[in-house]
């Protein structure tokens, strides 16, 4: 490598040509980017006292360990947005100048031929700087005032928008800009391909700040270090389609949400949001992976299904409006089970009525529980590894006992739960309103109704000075009334007249043009035939929409006798309390029953298992084991050292030490006095192993 010290523009007049290889990302910098650019550049060149202002580093590859001398292209490792908003500026600037020169050097036409054209070139060599994809054609239009592509880049051509405004408004001002784009300063950095990794030192160049998304750095991983031929047929074959599936704006928001997604499905592990790229690369670096094309088509193949369901593209329609309706739900974790689930139904594993029957009873599952108010912190590992305990060969099936099995902190809302919940809740103000009463209004429809085009009508009023009508209405507790069932189920609905309904009494918005007696809409069925509307009609009403709604989002259902083939056989170790001779009635056994008594109090959810050699509790699987001893019981805690919080420090750490029992935390307890401490720790266990305060 060779770094050097060197003025943007002279940098660019003696370089032959940047070429922006194909697994780089396309050109995404913003108008906040190209503003800060913008304002240092004039700030610059309207003080004559700075005489630079460094903008970066350009970090190229040539075949030899020296600078810019031959008319080979250089093929950019760093830089390529730097180098794409410059050169975007410096048309901008071209084409405001026309015939005049500000400061000498600055024509528009000797802009073109320093900066921007290799002139006496033809084609590709014609140019400059030469950028991937719709990017390239987008620039070379833009460089030779040619009309856009049909698939242009629209970072391109809104950032040279933004610059033509900007050099528009500043017409006598250019030669500070002039001066500016003088004083700009790079380091030259030349890379030698058989002495230098690119990709680690891209790696070290991009660790910081907002430079990459994780799956820019895991494409280039894949093809970085590819031969020239298989890098380009990897990248058109598989990784192009993939970004065209999802679109310019979708890539940058999607993709590195559906990685993870696939890497949870691939490993049944959840990378951590911001260790995405390190979690793909051990992946990638296993046999499981296969070869770097097997892994790359696999992508593809997922990347296909994840655009399906989350992007809107799913050509079936049944399926489709399912999946819409999980997306309005915003339940991403549920992503890595549907993958799962959408590639057997690809391979043909999974019947499309199966697949659509699952969707809705993810859907169902993540509404009831919502209504319902149970935590969400463990459903992203309730999808993470929903599919391990399924039973292919009898798959729908398998999918509803294991709804119906799972633990109470992840249960599946029973019909009696759901409904009697969803009649006192504040749906109003629920997170996604607009799709709890589309989905009723909606059920069993062919014709459906475009719930968009309404708005939400309290059908008692949310003035809080109730007009004298209203109150004589509800009667003297109107106002407990008022607060209690305003935005709950029975007092919402849907219409197209919210303004003219306004506050008016119930007979007047039942009666009037439009009203509710007229109203097409199944929600406000028999309002029409109701002569008053008081806390008993609104809590009948209730009460017959949510057993509406229990029809929506049903619940799995299975006979007894299917269902107890599916439960877990009790644990064979045939050990009890008995077989542990340190816990014979004494102060030891004392202390552990005080010690069990809180532990299973912790959730339902904790078991218990004797084993030969410790007591074992467990949720997902064991958050703390204790061993018993002559003097104390000794307990291991399922967590890495570094993440428990431990103010007296009295936790060791035994990972790769020999030992019974699980985790790599070791802590004793041997008085009664210590349990409200040491219990505070095991629930630390606990709550990571139920996703309390992961970062997931």
């Amino acid at each position: 490598m060779k770094a050097t010290e060197a003025k943007l523009l002279e940098f660019l007049k003696k370089s032959p040509q940047f070429v922006i290889p194909i697994y780089q990302r396309t050109y995404s910098w913003t108008e906040r980017e190209c503003r800060q650019l913008w304002d240092d550049i004039l700030r610059t060149g309207r003080n004559d006292k700075i005489s630079a202002h460094f903008v970066g580093s350009i970090v190229y590859v040539e075949k030899g360990l020296y600078q810019v001398s031959t008319q080979s292209p250089l093929l950019v490792i760093d830089g390529q947005q730097r180098l794409t908003t410059a050169t975007l500026l410096i048309e901008a600037l071209a084409r405001a100048l026309g015939e005049s020169e500000p400061l000498d050097g600055f024509s528009a036409k000797k802009l073109r031929n320093y900066y921007l054209l290799n002139p006496l070139e033809d084609g590709d060599r014609r140019y400059k700087l030469v950028l991937s994809q719709t990017d390239k054609a987008s620039l070379k239009a833009l460089l030779d005032d040619q009309p856009k592509p049909k698939e242009h880049s629209l970072r391109v051509e809104e950032n040279f928008a933004l610059f033509q405004d900007w050099v528009g408004e500043i017409k006598e001002g250019l030669e500070a800009l002039c001066k500016g784009l003088s004083k700009l300063v790079i380091v030259d950095i030349s890379l030698n391909r058989e002495q230098d990794n690119p990709q680690l030192i891209f790696e070290s160049l991009n660790s910081t700040g907002r430079e990459l998304s994780q799956a820019d750095l895991i494409r280039n991983f894949i093809l970085m270090g590819l031969e020239p031929q298989l890098q380009t047929r990897l990248y058109e074959q598989y990784w192009r389609p993939m970004e065209v599936d999802f679109g310019q704006e979708a890539y940058a928001i999607h993709f590195d949400a559906f990685m993870r997604h696939y890497l949870t499905v691939k490993t049944g592990e959840i990378p951590n949001v911001r260790e995405v790229y390190e979690a793909f690369k051990q992946y990638a670096r296993s046999p499981k992976a296969g070869d770097m094309e097997a892994l790359v088509a696999d992508i593809r193949i997922f990347a296909a299904y994840f655009c399906k369901m989350a992007l809107g593209v799913e050509q079936d329609a049944n399926l489709k409006v399912a999946f819409q309706d999980i997306r309005e739900l915003k339940v991403d974790v549920a992503y890595p089970f549907l993958l799962e689930l959408y590639h057997d139904y690809a391979i043909g594993a999974l019947a499309s009525d199966d697949l659509l029957q699952a969707a809705r009873f993810v859907e169902s599952y993540v509404f009831r529980r919502a209504v319902c108010g149970i935590p969400t912190n463990s459903m992203n590992k309730t999808f993470a590894t929903f599919g391990r305990g399924l039973k292919k060969n009898h798959y729908l099936e398998s999918i509803l006992a294991h709804f119906l099995l799972l633990p109470s902190y992840r249960r599946f809302p029973n019909d009696e739960e759901f409904k009697r919940d969803l009649q006192t809740k504040d749906l109003y103000n629920f997170r996604s309103r607009s799709y709890w009463l589309r989905r009723l209004e909606n059920h069993g429809r062919k014709e459906r109704v475009p719930v968009d085009e309404y708005t939400i009508e309290h059908i008692l009023p949310q003035n809080e000075n109730l007009s004298a009508p209203w109150r004589t209405e509800l009667g003297p507790d109107w106002k407990r009334i008022q607060q209690t069932y305003l935005h709950t189920l029975g007092n919402l609905t849907l219409t197209g007249y919210n303004s003219e309904y306004s506050d008016r009494p119930f007979a007047e918005k039942r009666n009037m043009e439009g009203g509710f007696a007229q109203s097409p809409l199944r929600l406000n069925q028999e309002l029409g035939d109701l002569e008053h509307w008081n806390e008993e009609a609104i809590m009948q009403r209730a009460v017959k929409l949510a057993g509406q709604a229990a029809s929506v989002w049903t619940a799995p259902k299975l006979e007894p006798s299917v269902l107890e083939a599916y439960k877990p056989t009790a644990g064979t170790a045939g050990h009890t309390i008995d077989d542990h001779p340190h816990l014979a009635p004494g102060p030891i056994r004392e202390l552990f029953e005080a010690f069990r008594k809180q532990v299973i109090s912790l959730d339902p959810c904790v078991t218990e298992e004797f084993l030969r050699r410790y007591v074992a509790y467990k949720a997902e699987t064991n958050f703390v084991d204790v061993v018993p001893q002559a003097k104390r019981l000794r307990l291991s805690l399922n967590v890495a050292f570094g993440e428990i919080d431990d103010p007296r420090g009295i936790c060791k750490d035994v990972s790769g030490v020999g030992r019974w029992g699980n985790g790599d935390v070791e802590v004793g307890l041997s008085a009664i006095e210590e349990l409200p401490y040491v219990m505070g720790l095991v629930r630390q266990s606990f709550e990571r192993q139920m996703g309390n305060g992961s970062d997931v």
